[in-house]
């Protein structure tokens, strides 16, 4: 299976508080990604943040060598023949390193940036941009006239290194985005919903794409955080610190945001757990070591796996059963949670990627044995 981590803002131990909230720096983005690529991870998702995630991801291509950059994009802020050219210079300068995510947005953020199309016009544009940018990734020159878009004899100058084309990812929970996936995606993502509720997804796209003469042709994943410790007991209690820092505040202002939202996965994530911050955050267990707490204060995927690691890895087995060979997860902070991830849970899952071998300051008896073979 394939296991990301996450390499966008905010970060902190409370990042929705102005005392939680991490300083996020290029630097400390170089921190981050070097962490990620030598720790083993298949590569970040770089998303819609505080930072451009093209450039940022750019600007750490020389600091990784092998982790996958998952870039987010939203198709009507950037025309496809741009996009196609952006995809083929930054999948060249990392040597093959790229995947793009294909952001549909919601119309709250879309308004932000002079788009105004609704839900279903949007995946209308989605379907007609990736038409042509997958297209353009072929080589090929392209001449289309939709109702959305209209290129003439576009092409792009050099081609992917990746063959027989750069990933493209993606995430919707309506009938219009199953659609979408299913016509042109390769990796079809979900925001933390339970194994079950994922799974009809998987099967609901599986049968679109088998339609469009794409039978095995998407894999799947899930997004989620992840609050591991050595035992249960830790990991609810590093629950409930978070879940005691949640103010009033925060919770008002991040529900405030997702009201009237109208997207189908944004509305899913806010019925976990109804915008009300119960006293006993057992409560918002929705699943056994699921919990939906995180989603009172961040919108979009607010989920996360709470456990022992042998629970997290147990959970991440239904996800796996129930068709995800993809893992995107995230901890706050993100670089100290990387590392426990890394150290807990990464070495017992199959992940295909060279991992940095190197010594240890660890002293054992047979040190000095060791050097004598050595020598």
């Amino acid at each position: 299976m394939e296991v990301l981590w996450y390499l966008t803002g905010p970060d902190g131990r409370y990042p929705w508080r102005s005392d939680g909230a991490r300083k996020l720096s290029y630097a400390y983005f170089q921190q981050l990604a070097r962490a990620v690529d030598h720790l083993g991870y298949t590569g970040a998702l770089l998303a819609t943040g505080s930072h451009d995630a093209w450039i940022q991801g750019a600007s750490l291509i020389p600091y990784t060598d092998n982790f996958q950059h998952l870039i987010a994009a939203h198709p009507p802020l950037l025309s496809p023949t741009l996009l196609a050219k952006m995809i083929t210079t930054f999948d060249q300068f990392s040597k093959g390193r790229l995947r793009v995510n294909i952001v549909n947005g919601d119309a709250k953020l879309m308004a932000q940036y002079g788009v105004h199309l609704s839900h279903d016009e949007r995946y209308a544009y989605t379907d007609e941009y990736l038409t042509v940018l997958s297209a353009l990734l072929r080589g090929e020159t392209v001449n289309f006239k939709g109702r959305h878009i209209h290129v003439v004899d576009a092409g792009v100058p050099l081609p992917p290194v990746q063959r027989p084309h750069v990933p493209l990812w993606f995430a919707g929970s309506s009938p219009a985005a199953y659609e979408v996936a299913a016509k042109h995606i390769d990796t079809y993502l979900s925001w933390g919903e339970t194994p079950e509720q994922a799974e009809v997804k998987v099967r609901a796209v599986k049968a679109l794409a088998a339609s469009h003469g794409r039978a095995g042709k998407i894999s799947f994943g899930i997004r989620l955080y992840v609050i591991v410790r050595e035992t249960e007991e830790a990991a609810w209690a590093a629950a409930q610190d978070i879940y005691d820092h949640m103010d009033e505040k925060a919770i008002a202002g991040a529900q405030a945001y997702v009201t009237g939202i109208d997207s189908i996965g944004q509305q899913r994530m806010s019925a976990l757990h109804g915008g009300r911050k119960p006293k006993d955050l057992r409560e918002l267990e929705i699943a056994p070591n699921l919990w939906a707490g995180i989603g009172l204060v961040r919108h979009g995927p607010g989920t996360a796996l709470v456990g022992s690691a042998k629970q997290v890895l147990a959970r991440i087995q239904d996800y796996r059963d129930a068709g995800h060979e993809v893992l995107i997860v995230s901890g706050m902070p993100l670089l100290e949670e990387a590392y426990r991830f890394a150290e807990l849970v990464l070495p017992h899952l199959p992940v295909e990627r060279p991992v940095e071998t190197g010594v240890t300051s660890a002293f054992t008896k047979d040190r000095d044995a060791a050097w004598q073979k050595i020598a």
